[in-house]
C-alpha cells in the first residue's frame, strides 16, 4: 500500500489508517520535545496537535511551506512519524506533499523523506529509518515536517495529531540480550 524512499530522492504514496496500531517496541517521544509551528490561527496552534482529540487540529496561517519543528534537548533515536489528517472532513486543507527533515537544529537540517498523500483519511505511517536494514532509526536532535503543498492546491493546511516513535530502551544497560519475562530480569545482572 505504500512506499518510501530514502534520502528525499524517490516519494512514497500514502493513503491513512482509521486504527493507530504501534508496536511494543516503540515508545512515544513527543513529550521529551519542544513543539513549535511556523504560523497557525488563533486557538489552532501546537496543542492542538498534542492534546490526543481528533476534532481538533493545526491550522496554519501564511506562505508555505508550513512547518512543524520538534527539538529534543538530547540526541533521541526515532524511528516512526504519525500523523493524523482527514481529507473528508478538511479536503483543500489536507496535506498532499510532506517533507521529512531531520538535524541538530535549524541551521544543518536534511531532509530523510519525502511523501505524497493521496486523499488521506487517518493515521498515516512515516518510517524514518533508511533503506539499509541496519538503520532501523535515526539519530537526531531535531525534526521537522515540512508540508510543501495539499489537495486542490489549498494554501493553508489541517493537521490533526502528530505522534513520533522511537525504540524502548533495553531496561539493563549494557546487556546485549534483550530479557522479556520478569523473572529473567531479576536474575539477569550480577551484584
Amino acid at each position: 500500500m505504500a512506499t518510501t524512499e530514502s534520502d528525499g530522492e524517490e516519494e512514497g504514496k500514502l493513503v491513512g489508517n482509521q486504527n493507530l496500531v504501534i508496536d511494543e517496541h516503540l515508545r512515544e517521544m513527543a513529550k521529551k520535545a519542544a513543539w513549535s509551528v511556523s504560523s497557525c490561527k488563533p486557538g489552532n496552534g501546537v496543542l492542538a496537535l498534542r492534546d490526543d482529540n481528533l476534532d481538533t487540529y493545526w491550522q496554519s496561517d501564511g506562505a508555505q511551506p508550513h512547518l512543524v519543528n520538534i527539538q529534543f534537548q538530547k540526541k533521541v533515536r526515532l524511528q516512526l512519524l504519525v500523523l493524523y489528517v482527514d481529507f473528508k472532513l478538511d479536503e483543500s486543507y489536507t496535506p498532499s506533499k510532506i517533507s521529512v527533515r531531520a538535524g541538530d537544529g535549524f541551521h544543518n537540517l536534511k531532509e530523510i523523506k519525502t511523501v505524497e498523500l493521496v486523499k488521506p483519511i487517518g493515521w498515516v505511517y512515516i518510517s524514518l529509518s533508511g533503506t539499509d536494514p541496519r538503520e532501523a532509526f535515526i539519530n537526531t536532535f531535531m525534526l521537522q515536517l515540512a508540508v510543501l503543498s495539499n489537495h486542490l492546491n489549498g494554501r493553508d493546511t489541517h493537521v490533526r495529531q502528530i505522534k513520533i516513535y522511537g525504540p524502548r530502551p533495553n531496561p539493563i544497560p549494557h546487556q546485549p540480550f534483550e530479557f522479556t519475562s520478569r523473572e529473567f530480569i531479576t536474575y539477569s545482572s550480577v551484584r
